[in-house]
This record gives C-alpha cells, structure tokens and sequence, in this order.
C-alpha cells in the first residue's frame, strides 16, 4: 500500500479513523514438526500459498478508511513489541499513538512529527541532519480542499533559515539566518513579550520551535493558501482567528506564480489576481476558492501552427506598458525592435517579447505578470501575442486613428478647458486615485465597504475628521474603516495619512490596509484592533481588562520601537506629533500599534528646521515645539537615548513613566 506522505487534512473528509492489528510475519513451509515449533511471529503457508497460519501480535497502526472501508493511510509502524495500545489527542494539540495510558511511554507515532499546513506551539520545523530529511509546512490546494497545494515552508539546514517554496522548487521569501536570538528577515521577532523561540542545532537535528508566553493563548503557525506563512491567534470574544504576522507581508503580488499563467497580480485591486485582456480563468470554481494557480487560458486559439483556421491572418501583438515582465525570458541578438517582433511571430512557440537595451522573448506560459505604476523604474513595455481576430485590423486602425485626430482638433477648446480645470483641482490640494497609490495599498470602492461595514453600522470610536466602524473583507478579515467626514480638513488628513503610514510597515505601527477616494468620499481602511484604544485600558472604570504592570511595561516598549522606526529608519523622519493613548491601539495579544497619523510631519535629515505651527494634542507636545527652536536628538548626559530623535519626546509621559502610563504634561 503506498500511503500519502500528509493524511492529516484529509481527516476532515473521511469517517473515521481506527486501530488495526497488522501481523509480522515469518514465512516457512506447511509443516509443524516435534523439534520445530511455531512461536512468536513465525508462520506456515499452504503449499500453493492461498492459506496461512500464524499468531498475531496486539501491536497496531493508526489506519485511515474511507467511507468504502478502504485504508488509504497509514502509520505504517514496524514495531514488534507487546502491550495495549491507545491513540491520544492531548491538550497541546498533539495526537500521538503509544503503548499503555502511561504518559511517560515511548511514543510509537506523533501528529507533530507529521505536520500538514498547521504548526502548533511546542512543535518542531526540524532537518534531521542523520537522514538528511526535511518537515514542510504544506499548504491546502484551495479553501474546500485540504489536499496538498503549491506552497510549502520548510528549514535550509545550510543556512539556518527558514524558506517559503512554489511548487517544491523555487525559494520566494527567506527568514533570513538565525543570529542566537531572531532571524535576520523577521524584525517583528525582538517583541518576544507574547512568543517564546528557540532555535536547536545538534548532530541529529536543527530545528526551531516556539511556545506561547501565556498558557491560555491559543495560537498557530499555517501555510496559507496565498503562499503566505501567518501566525494567527484566537479570539475567544468573537470566536475568530486573528492575524498577528505574515510573510511576504506587503503584498501576495510577491508571491511566486501566485496568479498562475497568464495570470497578472495588481496590489492597487481587490482580488489581486485577474486575467489578462483577452483571456479568462481555466477554472471558475478554483478562481472562486481563491486557488489562481491553473491561472488562465486564451479565448481565441492564435493562428500560428494552426492548419485549421481559414482566415489566413497573421497573430498580432498587443502593447502592455507599465509591466513588471515575467520570469524565465530568453535573450535574442537582434539589432531592433522590429526585428525582435518578427523573432517572435515567426516561433509558434513564442506568446511575448520586449524590447529595451535587448530583445527578450517568452516560450510558453507567462508567470508572475505584475501591473505597475508610471512612476515604478522597474516597469517595461512587454507585447504580448494575440489572435488578429481579437485586435483592430489595420483599416479599421486607420480609420480610427483619422477620426481620433478630427476628433482632437475639434474639441481642443474642450480639452484646453479640461486641463485647466485639473490644475485648478491640483491647486486646490484634491486627491485622486492614481496619487493616493503608495506602495502596496489597496484602492477600495465605496461600495464595498459599505458591503464590508454593513452600511456603516458597527461605530469603534470617532474623532475630530470622522467615525471609525468595524468591517470584514471577504476573506474573513477584520478591518477599521475610517470615514472622514470634515472635507477640508479630512482631505488634508487623507493625504497626510496616505503619504505617511501607507507606506511603510512595522509591527508596532498600525497597518493601513488601502483607501477610498471616490469625490467626496474619503475613507481610509486599517487593520481592525480588537483590543481598541489603550486610553480604554487605563481610564475606563467600567472596562474589567485591567493591565498588569509588565504588560504596561511591555506596551511603553512597543510604543517606543514603533515611534524608533519613525525617527531613524524611514527615508524622512516622520514625527507623529500626537502620541496619547487613544492613538494606541491593541491588536488580540496586546501588542500596541500607533496609529492617527493625520497630523505627522516629514522632515529631512539635517535638522535643521524649527517646527512653528502648533499642532497636536497640548499637554503632549515635545519641548521644541513650544519653544520654537531647532529640532534636536534626544540626550541622557553624554549618551544619546537610542539614538532616537527629538520626536521621542511627543511620549516622554507614556515611555517613561512606566509604573503607572498615566500621561501627564510634558516637562
């Protein structure tokens, strides 16, 4: 019987599982003899071998049926020893199989030892260095089926680090090597305050593990099916998972092949994966289980090395600006742009090519197609093959292209009109779409997200530029959806927000998830908090979730990290100019997050400026501010505090008053 190597998701789709007793078995002739018994596991046969005779042992198996009562998985145990056997599913989550009720019995099999998509707290992401074998997280096919899928993590034991791979094969994200206390890649790791690690290399195994710093927090580690490796925790309250971290964090465009063929990834969309013009998904059902990776096949077959077609036209090519080219081209020595093209057309074989300081054309499928902006340097023009059919013929190009000209001379009257009435809209400080685009947001319809907050129904909290209500994506995501509602005002602090924290990422600053600028409508999307505001925390005489002081102490830690990042490793220092507690929210596991970025400066690096409008919250502002001199670093004596600039100050109250975080003026 040849057993899957990953049974366990399949359990969900079986009936049951059970004990079975396998005999080990000793073949010998048909015949007892007085000076040769039969003991143990030894056996007779029947001369033609349809019969046997033996003893069995109560050794066993866990064996897997299915609703036939055909095993299809197994243990596949080899031990010969005796005793009671029983299967145990403990509190950790671990099933295992052993002998007798003893808990310190030899375990015969272990579900930690067997990972599928799921890591749990206490197991293993091991490299066993004697048989040189390696455990993969491995993730569902899509979200109905738990059958093996494209993505798996697993550890290189010659770089102690761990990878994400597509189909098995080729690396995409990288952990970075184990440096004694976190991985290089994994900055999140130094607020250790909620997770234990550990990382162990001996000459049997290198592995890593993890545990949870509080016994009732449920948490796991799953290879996603967006090729994403997330660390969840449960919400109790909501009886939810919870996202706490994921890798490649910033976009899922970042993951390997992830539209599949002629698939191409746009962060700016909801979903991110969509077929390419002219094309459509080879699945429906699998694109609607968000499994894109069969991606999509053409609607019109091309006509070369196609005898059937009658038409007799030549394949065409269609201008794709703005791309981020696909992986895997082929460099051909041509000396021109046109010579490129026939290069192409005249291989039957050939469905693209690009033409910049060389010729570069692409055989077969186009993977990890990417739709970037104007401003993006690595953007390029890539011209994809098509059927003439599904493009302009020449004359009716011709035409086109004389009655656009017509057209333009005679309404330049209005189209002067249109760009100065653009300028003027500039002038006024409007933001549109295509400016509000910063790095990977998401660029929401108003529409959905009045489907995702339900009209607006669920108030967080509000504000001086608005209300914040709670939301679900699709994808059973919480998210805060914040409204503006002041258009002078929230239009500033629309831009202000965008130009700021939606570009850029730390795990103790509030993710901005994308936007929406739709006229009027102004509205910025974050990920939902759903420990809310620490102010809720520490005022609010009805809230029973009062905090410990080392959990205090944890938060004032965070807060400083995140507002470090501000200071130093950002391009400008963005100085946030209102830290309070309401601006500090608490994810699931009372990590704090900065947030409310409406009112943050970028500043250069020399200095040099003097801050001279009052803004912020007063009783929080830093020195400088009020006094209206340069800025300044921060100094304890002769030695600079973390090297972390002026800005700091904004929660001198909040980071060094640790024995109580009850914010008071600024000294």
């Amino acid at each position: 019987m040849d057993y899957k190597k990953n049974p366990w998701p399949m359990m969900l789709s079986f009936l049951f599982i059970c004990l079975s007793l396998n005999n080990h078995l000793s073949l010998g002739a048909d015949t007892i003899s007085a000076n040769q018994p039969l003991s143990g596991d030894q056996t007779i046969s029947s001369n033609g071998g349809n019969f046997e005779l033996g003893f069995f042992t109560p050794d066993g198996n866990l064996v897997l049926f299915n609703e036939s009562q055909i095993p299809i998985w197994s243990t596949n145990l080899s031990s010969t020893s005796s005793g009671p056997l029983e299967a145990v599913l403990k509190d950790d989550g671990n099933f295992v199989l052993r002998h007798g009720s003893d808990n310190s019995s030899k375990l015969l099999w272990q579900s930690f030892d067997n990972p599928t998509d799921t890591w749990l707290p206490g197991a293993k992401m091991a490299y066993n260095n004697r048989t040189k074998q390696n455990m993969q997280l491995i993730s569902w096919k899509n979200s109905e089926d738990p059958a093996p899928g494209l993505f798996a993590l697993e550890l290189q034991q010659n770089t102690s680090s761990y990878i994400i791979l597509w189909n098995k094969s080729v690396p995409y994200w990288s952990s970075g090597r184990w440096n004694g206390k976190i991985f290089s890649l994994v900055p999140e790791m130094v607020a250790n305050y909620i997770y234990n690690f550990s990382y162990v290399s001996n000459e049997n195994e290198s592995y890593f593990t993890y545990s949870v710093a509080h016994t009732s927090t449920i948490s796991r580690f799953v290879m996603n099916i967006s090729g994403q490796i997330q660390q969840l925790s449960w919400l109790e309250s909501t009886k939810q998972w919870n996202l706490f971290w994921s890798q490649p964090r910033t976009t899922q465009c970042e993951v390997y092949a992830f539209c599949g063929p002629f698939g191409i990834c746009n962060p700016q969309s909801m979903p991110f994966c969509n077929c390419l013009k002219y094309f459509q998904p080879t699945s429906d059902k699998s694109w609607n289980l968000s499994d894109f990776s069969a991606g999509c096949a053409r609607k019109t077959s091309l006509q070369c090395g196609n005898d059937t077609l009658a038409n007799g036209k030549r394949d065409k090519f269609w201008e794709m600006p703005n791309m981020k080219l696909p992986d895997h081209p082929q460099t051909v020595a041509v000396g021109s742009s046109s010579e490129c093209e026939s290069t192409c057309l005249n291989n039957c074989s050939c469905t693209a090519y690009a033409y910049g300081d060389r010729c570069s054309i692409w055989i077969g499928d186009l993977l990890n197609l990417q739709q970037l902006t104007s401003a993006d340097t690595n953007r390029g023009t890539l011209y994809l093959k098509l059927a003439a059919s599904e493009l302009p013929s020449s004359k009716n190009s011709k035409a086109i292209t004389a009655g656009v000209v017509l057209g333009s001379v005679a309404g330049i009257a209005i189209f002067a009109g249109l760009v100065a009435f653009v300028i003027f809209r500039r002038r006024r400080g409007a933001i549109g779409t295509a400016k509000a685009v910063e790095g990977s947001l998401v660029a929401f319809g108003y529409r959905d997200l009045q489907n995702a907050t339900k009209n607006f129904s669920e108030k967080l909290g509000g504000g001086g530029f608005g209300s914040v209500f709670k939301g679900t994506l699709p994808d059973s995501t919480g998210i805060a959806v914040k409204k503006l509602e002041s258009i002078s005002q929230g239009e500033k602090q629309f831009r202000t927000e965008v130009s700021t924290i939606g570009t850029i990422q730390h795990v103790n600053l509030v993710r901005l998830r994308g936007f929406c600028s739709e006229g009027t409508k102004k509205l910025l999307v974050y990920d939902y908090m759903p420990n809310g505001s620490l102010d809720s925390r520490l005022f609010h005489e009805k809230n029973s979730g009062v905090l410990d002081w080392k959990t205090r102490y944890q938060i004032a830690l965070g807060t400083a990290r995140g507002l470090l990042y501000l200071h130093q490793k950002c391009r400008d220092c963005i100085i946030h100019c209102d830290i309070k507690p309401e601006n500090i929210l608490l994810d699931a596991e009372l990590c704090p997050k900065v947030a409310d970025f409406g009112l943050a400066k970028l500043v250069g690096r020399d200095f040099s400026r003097v801050l001279t409008t009052m803004r912020g919250t007063r009783g929080y502002l830093a020195p400088e501010w009020i006094s209206g001199v340069a800025i300044t670093i921060r100094k304890t004596g002769k030695k600079k505090f973390s090297q972390s600039y002026f800005s700091i100050n904004e929660s001198a109250h909040f980071i060094y008053n640790q024995s109580s975080l009850i914010t008071t003026k600024t000294n």
